[in-house]
């Protein structure tokens, strides 16, 4: 497996993620196609900036068109302050094989490495059983369902935090 910055190219990628009714199930429905390159655009940009952590996964570094995901680590205003919040989306061809582990564990470690980014939390549906089993293995503390808000709806969440210098479990 392989992690790389987006790019402007990973059009194709972002709407079979983002635009894909069964993709975005958990997440309020797909997301309008045409607002696909300017998100890619500007994702790209803050990748190359290293602004946040965007990174698409690529299962075989022998195959590197081929993107099975994203993970993702950004930082962004919470009620109480900065927050710093990782993502992922797994291709349906390729869940069940542990790219969304590995991918999260690996940020997770080049966030402890870096001394970047403090104490990271994510918010997975209550009902993505697979995002919620990932928190668990790789050490997140669960904190509390919670309402978020994600592209203009309200989703039920499993609130989770993890500090990667103290609570990250070994692979």
């Amino acid at each position: 497996m392989q992690l790389r910055n987006v790019t402007p190219a990973d059009v194709d990628a972002y709407v079979r993620m983002r635009c894909d009714p069964l993709m975005m199930a958990e997440l309020g429905g797909p997301l309008p196609r045409d607002r696909m390159p300017d998100k890619v655009r500007r994702d790209a940009i803050e990748a190359a900036a290293d602004v946040s952590w965007i990174k698409m996964i690529v299962p075989d570094p022998d195959a590197p068109d081929v993107v099975a995901a994203s993970v993702t680590i950004w930082s962004h205003e919470a009620d109480d302050g900065p927050l710093s919040e990782i993502g992922w989306m797994i291709l349906p061809p390729f869940q069940g094989r542990g790219l969304g582990k590995r991918a999260a564990r690996t940020l997770l470690e080049r966030a402890r490495d870096e001394d970047r980014w403090g104490i990271v939390h994510a918010f997975p549906a209550t009902s993505n059983g697979a995002s919620n089993g990932i928190c668990r293995s790789l050490g997140f503390r669960f904190i509390a369902e919670q309402n978020v808000t994600f592209a203009d709806h309200v989703l039920r969440t499993n609130h989770w935090s993890i500090d990667p210098h103290t609570t990250l479990k070994p692979a």
